[in-house]
């Protein structure tokens, strides 16, 4: 069997004169009994024979079945992971690195950092997620659950710990509350909103409501993306700033390019806005705004141009969060969906900032519109693929998780299938029982009876002719 026992205290063989087995330069010192020799696995060592028996074992039958996991390995503390080993070779997009850089180093490693792999157990996830959501809301939870399991996950396939405990103890995973669905606005909603903007971007509105577009792909809607004899877009770009601001264009979401028809009213605000708003002509890197450093990065990251319809004061292109703060939350005000916080009565907290006068305006955020946009759609009785396919889902799956609730009489038609599905069986009529057999029956039996009546008054008439003569009654003897 692979695998041996070396007792480190005394040599391997006895002396020949004495026949015993003398001290090793180790005789008390340190571990005495170590177990070596199991292919792919390091020594380790033990003060007891018997502990050392029962994990050559364990390690070898482990290590036959794939399963072996050295548990040294798993003594890394959490932080020391992340930082040495995860984050080096996270391959997350360009756009994607600052937030989830943001939520790891904010939420999880100054909670969770001092903690051993091994050490991170239900008890440590229940206690992390309870304090979690004192700081968060549920969406932003789970998104930062998520990056735990994906660290773990990643220390789980490089045989640092047994389990990943984030998938182990999935049922502790922040939950949205139920009867949360995506809400579509009012028209009267949408054109407060709208009204509530700068002139030079009520067009977001348009493209959001109209189009079904995201935010980074309005932003990154050039002139040429249109066919205004076809009536459609093709969206093929979206617009994003990596973790130091600079912008770069990238494939939207999902790498999915998707043709979208647009309305004559639609395009009718569109040209108005390009004819106040001239397209300016802007070249960014694609993918990733890094300079290339290899010459297969410089293929990838070749710039691209675009006449963008979108573009601050300027003629530079858009700052998403600049237009979220200074733009998108006091139109939001205006329409009377948030209010304007009075810091003064707050306590002092620290994200206490101009860009949190507003509080928490998530659930009210650009990508709204986009649900506005479905909702009409659906509402009119459109075909969900076709919708889904308009809006760049991966699936249509997404499409009816989250706005299968919009679909028209959805409901109605299911209750009413059930119901007739239940309804209790009506009596089966016979051909001889259907009312048109009782009426010829009834017919031919009114005809019998004309035709007995005849031959009654016939013989009755015949009888009438005749003499009946009484014979005599016999004598009496």
């Amino acid at each position: 069997m692979a695998g041996y026992i070396e007792d480190r205290w005394l040599k391997k063989r006895p002396n020949p004169a004495t026949g015993k087995r003398e001290r090793t330069a180790l005789w008390g010192k340190g571990k005495r009994y170590k177990v070596a020799g199991i292919p792919g696995v390091r020594s380790r060592s033990f003060h007891a024979s018997g502990d050392a028996k029962i994990w050559l074992a364990q390690a070898t039958t482990k290590k036959s079945e794939g399963r072996f996991v050295d548990p040294r390995d798993g003594q890394i503390l959490l932080e020391d992971y992340i930082v040495q080993k995860w984050w080096p070779s996270a391959a997350y997009p360009v756009s994607s690195r600052a937030s989830v850089k943001s939520r790891v180093w904010r939420h999880i490693i100054p909670y969770l950092g001092h903690l051993q792999l091994l050490e991170i157990d239900y008890e440590a996830l229940k206690e992390w997620k309870a304090d979690l959501l004192t700081r968060v809301g549920v969406t932003s939870a789970q998104a930062i659950w998520a990056h735990l399991s994906t660290i773990l996950e990643t220390a789980r396939k490089a045989k640092r710990i047994v389990e990943n405990p984030c998938r182990e103890h999935s049922e502790l995973k922040p939950t949205p509350e139920e009867g949360r669905k995506a809400k579509a606005w009012s028209k009267e909603t949408v054109d407060a909103i709208r009204a509530g903007l700068a002139d030079r971007y009520r067009v977001m509105v348009d493209l959001g409501v109209g189009l079904g577009l995201r935010q980074g792909e309005a932003l990154g809607l050039a002139a040429e993306d249109f066919d205004w004899d076809a009536e459609e877009v093709f969206i093929q770009r979206q617009l994003r700033f990596d973790e130091r601001g600079r912008p770069y264009f990238c494939l939207p979401k999902g790498k999915k390019t998707r043709r979208v028809p647009v309305a004559p009213n639609v395009a009718a605000r569109i040209r108005a806005h390009i004819a106040s708003y001239p397209p300016v002509q802007i070249t960014l890197p694609w993918q990733d705004p890094e300079e290339p450093a290899t010459e297969q990065e410089a293929k990838q990251r070749k710039p691209r141009t675009a006449r963008l319809i979108v573009l601050a004061e300027k003629g530079t292109p858009v700052l998403p969060g600049v237009f979220n703060t200074s733009y998108w939350k006091p139109a939001l005000e205006h329409a009377g969906i948030v209010q304007r916080l009075d810091l003064a009565t707050l306590p002092d907290v620290s994200w206490r900032r101009p860009a949190k006068t507003y509080g928490d305006t998530r659930e009210h955020g650009f990508h709204c519109l986009r649900h506005t946009y479905a909702s009409v759609n659906l509402g009119a009785g459109e075909n969900p693929v076709t919708v889904s396919t308009w809006m760049g889902h991966a699936t249509v799956k997404i499409t009816l998780e989250v706005y299968g609730h919009m679909v028209p009489g959805a409901v109605q038609r299911g209750r009413s299938a059930i119901n007739a599905w239940f309804e209790p069986p009506q009596k089966q009529i016979l051909p001889q029982d259907s009312l048109e057999a009782a009426v010829a029956r009834w017919a031919a039996d009114m005809a019998l009876v004309g035709a007995g009546a005849a031959v009654k008054a016939d013989m009755n008439r015949q009888f009438k002719k005749v003499d009946f003569v009484e014979e005599p009654e016999a004598p009496k003897e």
